[in-house]
């Protein structure tokens, strides 16, 4: 089997590297991801509350702690990409940043805008609820909001070269990061390879329970396949291998669900 479709979604719990400096950190098929950078390490994601372990253990890897990390950049501020950025941020005093349009949702994570219901999605997509259940074991009900500076912005590079591609639609400030110079695109969950909400897994947009807009997050797909990057690197699910236009053609054509 190719790298390109390996058992997308059975990623396990745990640290693993999957490019030149970088960790992914996952719990509940949850992804975060931890950059070494010229100028420092940096935490893309902030994963579930009880990913914490594997977030030490992954610093412990760089000879490293929590206080050594330079920043935390998130995609979007749905409470499981922010489960430990309470702690990051009153502990150890990390600077968090997000676009100013998810502010307010890194402060209250749980206020999202969806178009469909949560509580009738287990119903007509049993596949999902396993994951829902990992997700819950891991801390995903109990998640602290916090106060993220919202200074990341279209085409601004951030603190190691990240840049970022504005793709507003799963939530209205989501954010993409490609590290042009390791040919690698953070999409977040703009563009996953795992839904935990269905149990599907190949390249698509996020579940309508999860997703504001399906429409503008299929649309603005076209802003990621300029990048040309070679890996793709989710917030649920495997990494992908197999290119950014090839992921995104997937995409569109699995469409919302």
């Amino acid at each position: 089997m190719s790298s390109t479709h390996t058992e997308l979604g059975r990623t396990p719990d745990g640290v693993r590297e999957v490019a030149d400096g970088v960790l992914m950190i996952t719990r509940a098929l949850t992804n975060s991801f931890l950059v070494d950078t010229d100028d420092g390490l940096v935490l893309i994601d902030a994963g579930l509350p009880r990913s914490w372990p594997y977030l030490v253990a992954a610093l412990a890897a760089h000879r490293s702690g929590p206080d050594d990390l330079v920043s935390v950049v998130l995609s979007h501020g749905h409470f499981d990409h922010v489960g430990t950025v309470d702690r990051l941020q009153r502990v150890h005093h990390v600077p968090i940043h997000v676009n100013e349009a998810d502010v307010p949702l890194v402060r209250h994570p749980y206020r999202y805008d969806r178009e469909a219901s949560r509580a009738l999605y287990p119903l007509r997509h049993p596949g999902g609820i396993p994951v829902l259940a990992r997700m819950a074991r891991a801390g995903a009900l109990s998640v602290r909001g916090a106060e993220a500076l919202g200074d990341i912005r279209p085409g601004a590079p951030l603190l190691g070269g990240l840049v970022p591609i504005p793709t507003p639609g799963h939530t209205y400030g989501h954010m993409a990061f490609h590290l042009p110079d390791r040919d690698l695109l953070f999409t977040g969950d703009a563009l996953v390879t795992f839904d935990p909400y269905t149990g599907r897994a190949g390249p698509q947009i996020v579940a309508r329970a999860a997703t504001a807009d399906s429409a503008a997050a299929l649309s603005v797909l076209a802003a990621l396949t300029p990048t040309g990057a070679g890996t793709l690197l989710p917030g649920h699910g495997d990494p992908w291998t197999g290119g950014v236009e090839h992921a995104v053609l997937n995409a569109r054509a699995t469409g919302p669900h």
